[in-house]
């Protein structure tokens, strides 16, 4: 993927997504959280967990956790609690992605930064509490289940650009998943594929920061 052209004084503002941008996610974690709980190898479940419709209204916060859960509990085959999922669902969180927090400080003092994550209610109050310190550094955090709009449909970036309040091209996007980085471009964003802490610290340089 082609890297955008970045240069001093090129953004007014930063945008990050969070899951393996500024927080380590580890779904192996989950998996083997509720086989532990169901007495079953977490192979037998890797298959069976799937992104679809029921997951995305989740993250549009259409529908409440007991629901997600019920999805779960009929798809996996396995005949957890609530509170089993839960414990789980929050697990995968593997702490601070190596490097960023003395990024986004640094980044900090120059431009307003802000957060825009695919998530779900649960997660939210997880990671907002875990990490209140390095999501300290952003002046706003979008959350696609309370906004109901998630990456990488184009009104989910049109909601958060109009929200920031500068022009699409003003802000430098970060995020690690290629259908997310096409749709913010798409729509006027100037979006950098991460890869690593070390990509944003080069669009960071790049950018005179």
């Amino acid at each position: 993927m082609a890297s955008p052209l970045l240069a001093p004084g090129s953004a007014d503002a930063l945008l990050f997504d969070l899951g393996r941008v500024v927080l380590d996610i580890d779904f192996d974690k989950a998996l083997a959280c509720w086989a532990g709980h169901a007495g079953c190898e977490p192979a037998h479940l890797l298959g069976r967990f799937a992104h679809d419709d029921i997951y995305r209204r989740h993250e549009t916060g259409q529908i409440a956790d007991a629901e997600f859960f019920a999805s779960l509990r009929a798809s996996l085959g396995i005949g957890l609690s609530d509170a089993q999922f839960l414990e789980g669902w929050n697990a995968i969180f593997a702490g601070e992605m190596p490097g960023m927090a003395p990024l986004l400080a640094r980044a900090a003092k120059r431009l307003p930064l802000y957060a825009f994550s695919n998530t779900n209610r649960p997660h939210v109050e997880h990671f907002s509490k875990a990490f209140a310190g390095v999501l300290g550094h952003f002046r706003e955090i979008f959350l696609s289940s309370t906004i109901g709009l998630r990456k990488p449909d184009a009104a989910a970036y049109d909601h958060v650009v109009k929200a920031i309040g500068l022009p699409a091209e003003r802000i430098v996007f970060f995020d690690d998943l290629a259908e997310n980085i096409e749709g913010a471009r798409s729509r006027g964003l100037t979006a950098v594929h991460v890869t690593s802490s070390d990509d944003v610290a080069r669009a960071l340089t790049a950018l005179g920061i």
